[in-house]
């Protein structure tokens, strides 16, 4: 068994959708970034090729690439379990935190938590999401973005 941590942050933008976990939110705002900006599916890509020794998501998905504009993130996670998979690894578990003042993920957790177990080829019941807020502390206090971190456990093949 392996374990990888993954973390990102991305600011709000007028004008973008925002996706967390795979589901579209209504608000007034989204997140800037060059994919979709689902900071908590970047978060988990992070955790899961992370455990694997597969670098990181800038390495397999870069964000100067043409090719990943507007990318859909659960797109990109169903990518990196494929990568885990062709190297022998198999992901066990997943714990995410989101980190943000708004919007309230609660009513939108199942769904998230079906999205990126399903890109994962997992149960859902192996995928965890939670939420925090940052007691109005700092730049995710204030309201100016969101961020999202994650632990993955994967196995490696037996020989």
């Amino acid at each position: 068994m392996r374990a990888g941590i993954g973390y990102d942050i991305h600011r709000f933008e007028k004008g973008r959708r925002l996706t967390l976990g795979g589901v579209e939110f209504e608000a007034e705002k989204g997140l800037a970034g060059h994919s979709d900006a689902d900071v908590l599916v970047h978060a988990v890509i992070d955790a899961v090729l992370g455990a694997a020794g597969l670098g990181d998501i800038g390495s397999h998905f870069p964000p100067d690439d043409a090719a990943y504009e507007g990318a859909d993130s659960i797109e990109l996670l169903r990518n990196a379990a494929k990568l885990l998979s062709d190297k022998g690894f198999g992901v066990e578990s997943v714990d995410s935190t989101v980190i943000a003042e708004r919007p309230r993920i609660g009513p939108h957790v199942a769904k998230m938590r079906e999205r990126m177990a399903a890109a994962l080829g997992i149960e859902a019941g192996r995928l965890n999401v939670k939420a925090t807020t940052n007691e109005g502390l700092g730049a995710i206090g204030r309201g100016e973005g969101i961020a999202a971190m994650a632990v993955a456990l994967v196995r490696e093949a037996a020989d």
